[in-house]
């Protein structure tokens, strides 16, 4: 295949995920926690802690959150959404599965898409997953990057 330009691999938000955590875990969701008061945000909060019950005086550091945790609620999106969201209507509309999954060792709920392939036959309230790299969309120059749910020891 020669000539064929590799893509950039850009994320959809710069800052909330890693496909490389330091601590070797792969993909992650990076969120930030409160050195005063230990809670944990997703999305990441960078200006000040959002705890009413936080002492005060912490600093907000990035943490990468748990790799797996377990399905809450789960729907799926069947129709292409109205104006004023982006859609083109020349291409086919693909429905997906968008899954509230609380996190194992954080204990908040983070969405997100499940991977392909995995519709709500495959899934039940309190199915582990784990979260994985997936792909938003490509055009000519960049493959952009964003999270997706994978039940463990699952397909896909």
């Amino acid at each position: 295949m020669g000539g064929v330009l590799a893509r950039t691999r850009t994320p959809v938000v710069s800052g909330w995920f890693t496909e490389n955590a330091p601590d070797g875990g792969g993909f992650r969701l990076l969120g930030t926690r409160c050195s005063a008061c230990t809670a944990v945000f997703f999305p990441r909060e960078d200006a000040y802690c959002r705890n009413p019950r936080c002492p005060g005086g912490g600093e907000l550091a990035e943490v990468p959150l748990s790799p797996r945790g377990r399905v809450w609620s789960y729907t799926d999106g069947r129709y292409r959404p109205p104006a004023p969201y982006v859609s083109d209507p020349a291409e086919p509309w693909e429905p997906y599965t968008l899954l509230a999954v609380e996190l194992e060792a954080e204990g908040m709920v983070v969405l997100g898409q499940a991977v392909p392939g995995i519709g709500v036959a495959d899934l039940a309230v309190d199915t582990e997953v784990e979260v994985v790299g997936g792909v938003l969309d490509e055009d000519a120059e960049t493959t952009w990057v964003t999270w997706h749910f994978k039940p463990v020891g699952g397909a896909a």
